[in-house]
């Protein structure tokens, strides 16, 4: 089985390219779930995500960097020869299903919203409890 599912932040805007428009190469930013020892920081995964035909159209109208995406796919390795005669490897995701999870926008929205949610609330208890 081979399977992937990625939840992270688009680290440029996507462009489609192809000589139909029809490819689409962007990375993720994937922040990994546990700290370094050293630095007792989080560290990041970048990784690289290949869409194709009607996939990479919505990609292209629709993600702009830093909004927060879900992507559903598959490893997949590949080599290729540079200009300098390197032989170089290769390991995309091949995108099956990309859903959008949040922007850096509306982040900063709810960050804000949710702040002061209960600074400003008056109850009157009263006399009137029951204990």
């Amino acid at each position: 089985m081979n399977s992937v599912n990625l939840i992270g932040n688009l680290v440029a805007d996507p462009e489609l390219k192809g000589q139909n428009n029809n490819v689409v190469n962007f990375r993720v930013a994937v922040q990994r779930q546990f700290k370094n020892k050293q630095t007792n920081e989080y560290e990041t995964d970048f990784i690289n995500c290949v869409a194709f035909g009607r996939t990479a159209e919505i990609v292209s109208d629709n993600f702009t960097k830093g909004n927060k995406l879900g992507v559903t796919g598959s490893i997949q390795t590949g080599s290729y020869e540079n200009k300098e005669g390197q032989k170089v490897f290769t390991t995309d995701v091949i995108v099956n299903n990309i859903t959008f999870v949040e922007s850096k926008k509306q982040k900063t929205v709810q960050q804000q919203s949710s702040k002061n949610d209960f600074d400003n609330i008056n109850i009157d208890i009263g006399d009137d409890l029951p204990f």
